[in-house]
């Protein structure tokens, strides 16, 4: 007998295996994979010169300067790329990006390989990382020109899916390589330079295989209006979208619960890899990478375990009840596990966290689509995006003011216990108050009606009343 899941395990087989045989697709996946690998290695070298140094001693404010440099081009630049991919030739856009980040790779790994960690050094890998985000939503934009519109969702989904499999394959590798030539300045230098090769091969690719309107934007969707205008309506969207989360209280308070598990969850991470860094390993670069791969895989565990049981727990408990379970959960768990700082208790507490945080991003994104009108709903997803990457980055800064070089505090750990503690309380809170504000209308519309349906039977007498 056919169980009901094998239609549609069918179906997604043959949506994939339609959707790779456009060659169009298959090319413009390749250069997403190709430069993605680039990523992974530049930022393997990028991160093991910063954060897994043996010839110096990162600072845990070195370490929140280094994710800074990663994430935040992501969130401040996010909104304002399509300004300019609706604009210009994807094509020439994707391709130029990929060579322009060539270009920014060797003066960050010279700053590397000369242990200079100076301005050049910040602005170069600020470029790259920058960059990177303009080439993935620009190569996100071009997929509806290379496939049919009903298997749009397969594409994004294989594209995306297959990108993060083939950057977290090359940060291994990078790791691996690193094992194999040493910690050094120069071997982390050589790790970096690996990026140039597969941002170059990616452009030529993209120029040999694709003509250049090939990829968009039509002539006839070009905006009309200029640049600045565009970055002008670009900022006045998202005030807009703020304004429509302060009129849908439920989408507000959920935004900021997962604000709020960002926050310690970038506390909880710098701490984790400071452990690492100088408390399990006492300084042993090679330990430290080899020690934070159960920790990396505890974390994918979480991920997708939460990705499985958060919708049938929300269809049986609701999104607010199990929002604030998991959250009341962790305010228990973090100190419970974190206060002994045994290297068995950082990878069960990495899978817990990790849990809880991809739960609480499912909710919040779901929340969104339906509390948001669809008009405002890309508006409120660039707010929602800039706030997850600005939060993670406050909690790193936090951390890096309140911990130790080894990462050892019982009082940082307790306190985020206590946050957690506080953020499940003030969200039932909030949504207790919601609730009730929102079933008051609904009670007074109800007792009207049934007033008027009183005033209805009662004859000819309140006709005449009312008419006074």
């Amino acid at each position: 007998m056919q169980s009901a899941s094998e239609p549609v395990r069918t179906a997604t087989q043959h949506n994939v295996r339609a959707v790779l045989s456009r060659p169009g697709f298959r090319r413009l996946l390749g250069t997403r994979l190709l430069s993605q690998v680039g990523d992974g290695w530049f930022q393997a070298g990028l991160a093991g010169s910063v954060f897994f140094n043996p010839e110096r001693a990162a600072t845990p404010l070195e370490i929140t300067t280094g994710f800074a440099v990663l994430l935040l081009p992501y969130s401040v630049l996010g909104p304002f790329i399509g300004v300019f991919l609706d604009r210009w030739s994807r094509r020439s856009s994707l391709a130029v990006s990929n060579v322009a980040r060539a270009a920014f790779v060797v003066p960050a790994a010279i700053c590397v390989w000369s242990a200079q960690y100076n301005a050049l050094f910040l602005l170069s890998a600020l470029a790259v990382t920058a960059l990177n985000r303009f080439f993935l939503t620009g190569n996100s934009a071009a997929i509806p020109h290379v496939v049919d519109a009903p298997r749009l969702v397969t594409a994004n989904s294989f594209a995306s899916t297959a990108g993060t499999v083939c950057y977290t394959a090359s940060l291994a590798t990078a790791a691996f390589a690193i094992n194999v030539l040493g910690t050094g300045q120069q071997h982390y230098a050589l790790v970096s330079v690996v990026g140039t090769v597969c941002y170059l091969a990616s452009a030529v690719l993209l120029v040999s295989w694709f003509s250049s309107g090939a990829l968009g934007p039509d002539d006839a969707q070009r905006p009309a209006n200029s640049v600045l205008s565009g970055v002008r309506d670009t900022v006045l969207g998202m005030v807009a979208g703020l304004r429509h989360l302060a009129r849908r209280p439920k989408a507000g308070a959920v935004l900021l619960t997962q604000a709020g598990h960002r926050f310690f969850f970038g506390l909880l991470t710098l701490g984790t890899l400071l452990l690492y860094r100088n408390h399990y390993s006492h300084g042993d670069a090679e330990a430290s990478l080899t020690g934070l791969i159960p920790v990396a895989a505890a974390g994918a565990v979480g991920s997708l375990v939460a990705a499985l049981l958060t919708p049938p727990m929300v269809r049986r408990l609701g999104p607010v009840r199990w929002l604030v379970a998991l959250t009341a959960a962790l305010s228990v768990l973090v100190p419970a596990l974190g206060v002994e700082f045994l290297p068995v208790l950082t990878v069960a507490g990495s899978l817990v966290v990790t849990f809880a945080a991809q739960a609480t991003k499912i909710i919040t994104d779901t929340t969104l689509q339906v509390q948001a009108d669809d008009d405002y709903r890309g508006r409120v997803f660039s707010v929602n995006d800039t706030g997850f990457n600005i939060s993670f980055v406050l909690g790193l800064l936090v951390a890096s003011l309140m911990l130790p070089a080894d990462g050892v505090s019982v009082t940082a750990i307790v306190a985020t216990g206590g946050g957690y503690l506080v953020l499940a309380l003030a969200y039932g809170y909030a949504s207790l108050r919601i609730a009730r504000d929102q079933a008051r209308p609904r009670s007074r519309a109800h007792a009207s009606s049934s007033a008027s349906a009183t005033s209805g039977v009662s004859g000819p007498r309140s006709n005449r009343s009312s008419l006074r």
